[in-house]
């Protein structure tokens, strides 16, 4: 199945599997087999981050399927990110090298800083005044951005790019930077398709990544009454024309589109249904028909940092 996933090539010339594990909300409990199930069918491309709060158990995936001799390291892509109370230029390499060791590995394929605003320093991953509030850092994303392009210069990190930028922000990292961005990661699915903002990317050679592709049912605050991507009667359809699952019409839907695509499971079915989706092709009508689902539907938009001035969903069209 490895050898089935197309693989995206990056500005820098690295390529990277158009088709990963995503781990945020998977619990360290289960997420240790989860990494194995996915690797053990085929899955070469792991995406995490530090404040996932299971990079430990991540690694211990990895190490079992590289120790059991199923792949080698350089076969494998692995991703992890910045988290926000390390945007200080002197806090990303200690943040990076904290990931490393709860990975145990040398280096990350890709590190991305997880969003372009900055929280307090040296407190801890979500720094809180009396009210509840969260506490922000002022430090300029170009400033954590030179120490992101040291991290990959010292081998820390083979790529380095972004995730949750504005067209603006991105804009203001080209003009600025030694190391251009690779790779910008995205919540993306029908609901909130990002085509602007995927064709901006594009244009600049940057490589898009799908976050919550199948509409993150179980994200810890969705309400009773959302609506279900998935349950979706149009997307049932499309299921039934295809014979595929609804997820794999979501999955294949960004394949096809040229987005590098990440669903997270724990579950060994799904694990393996999520990668059966290169076997066919939506039709250009068909993508195109899915691209009319889309409602401006935002499901992860950052709601305790709206106020930061670099909050990225408040200051830019897209």
């Amino acid at each position: 199945m490895a050898s089935k996933v197309p693989k995206v090539k990056l500005n820098n010339g690295l390529e990277v599997p158009i088709f990963g594990l995503g781990t945020w909300k998977s619990k360290p409990g289960e997420v240790v087999q989860a990494v194995k199930d996915a690797i053990d069918v085929g899955y070469r491309h792991i995406d995490g981050a530090f404040v996932y709060g299971n990079e430990k158990e991540v690694g211990a995936g990895i190490a079992a399927k590289i120790a059991d001799g199923t792949v080698k390291r350089e076969d494998l892509w692995v991703t992890s990110k910045l988290w926000n109370s390390y945007h200080r230029p002197d806090l990303v390499e200690k943040n990076i090298r904290a990931s490393l060791s709860y990975l145990g590995l040398k280096y990350v394929d890709l590190y991305l800083i997880h969003w372009p605003v900055g929280y307090k320093e040296d407190l801890e991953n979500f720094p809180k005044d009396a009210e509840g509030n969260i506490l922000f850092s002022d430090v300029d994303y170009l400033d954590t951005w030179k120490a992101m392009e040291e991290v990959q210069k010292k081998g820390l990190a083979k790529t380095i790019g972004l995730s949750n930028f504005n067209k603006a922000q991105i804009s203001r990292i080209l003009e600025n930077c030694t190391i251009k961005p690779a790779v910008l990661q995205i919540e993306c699915h029908p609901y909130l398709n990002q085509k602007k903002l995927i064709d901006f990317a594009h244009s600049k050679g940057i490589a898009v990544t799908a976050y919550s592709p199948l509409g993150s049912p179980d994200r810890p605050w969705a309400q009773p009454g959302d609506p279900q991507l998935l349950d979706d009667s149009k997307l049932l359809a499309l299921s039934k024309k295809y014979q595929k699952t609804p997820a794999q019409i979501l999955l294949r839907y960004q394949v096809d589109r040229g987005v590098i695509v990440i669903p997270k499971s724990v579950t060994k079915a799904r694990i393996q249904q999520n990668i059966d989706i290169f076997d066919f092709k939506l039709s250009p009508e068909d993508i195109a028909y899915i691209d009319t689902f889309d409602v401006n539907g935002r499901l992860c938009p950052l709601a305790t940092a709206v106020d930061h001035k670099y909050h990225p969903f408040t200051n830019d069209e897209y």
